[in-house]
């Protein structure tokens, strides 16, 4: 889009992506505690579209869409990390239940039910999905980008390790770490594998997973919350 001086229309393409914003914003609120607001990370979100506007270089054979969406969720994050949104509460019951997890597992040799890892906790179940619901926003790190590649997108692992082609080790490990992943969703209760497939693979929010499932939202943020503890538990050795 260009102005009738010739010059890129900063305005119009802003207007344009607003919708990846929301959708972005929407997206990480599952991964976050009810105090932060969707509308702050709108907000950061429309200043991380600006900073792609400003830095974009077709030359790089790269998508305006994938660039921009990196650029958008690292502003986000980068904001949430500056203001420490995740009390230290909240962070050792995130590490008390994955700990409780543990111990099931290796006690009963599966993937534990609600009520097991609430007794476990010594705490009934209501209270223990009320805890899975403070507990969101311990897990910034993408599991998709963990997961999956794709062409022209960067994943977590490909932005951390440097060159894998120097470097044979690091690319089995990453290669072990992304099966070990995949191994490990496979392993979640069939009911958080349909959530996980809907929210990383077919990039739906919480309101639309409810529905499909039937149950209010909060009820599928515990749910989301107990699956990423359950993978962190067990990708703890990797």
């Amino acid at each position: 889009m260009y102005t009738a001086k010739g010059q890129l229309d900063r305005n119009a393409l802003i207007r344009q992506y607003q919708p990846l914003v929301r959708r972005l914003a929407h997206h990480m609120m599952a991964k976050l505690p009810a105090s932060v607001e969707v509308d702050d990370l709108i907000q950061v979100g429309l200043i991380g579209l600006s900073d792609a506007l400003s830095r974009f270089e077709a030359s790089q054979g790269v998508q305006f869409e994938t660039f921009a969406t990196q650029r958008i969720r690292g502003a986000m994050l980068d904001e949430l990390r500056e203001n420490d949104w995740m009390s230290r509460g909240s962070r050792k019951s995130q590490k008390d239940i994955e700990v409780a997890m543990r111990r099931l597992e290796h006690r009963l040799g599966r993937s534990p039910a609600e009520s097991e890892i609430a007794a476990e906790l010594g705490m009934g179940l209501a209270d223990y999905q009320a805890l899975l619901g403070k507990v969101r926003g311990t897990q910034l790190v993408y599991l998709e980008d963990m997961a999956s590649r794709s062409e022209d997108d960067d994943t977590y692992l490909d932005r951390h390790v440097g060159d894998n082609e120097a470097d044979p080790l690091n690319m089995l490990r990453d290669h072990r770490l992304r099966q070990a992943l995949v191994t490990a969703i496979k392993g979640l209760p069939e009911r958080e594998q349909f959530i996980m497939s809907m929210y990383y693979e077919q990039d739906m929010n919480l309101k639309e997973i409810a529905a499909v499932l039937d149950v209010t939202e909060s009820r599928v943020c515990q749910l989301h919350s107990q699956s990423i503890a359950r993978l962190r538990a067990k990708m703890r050795s990797h």
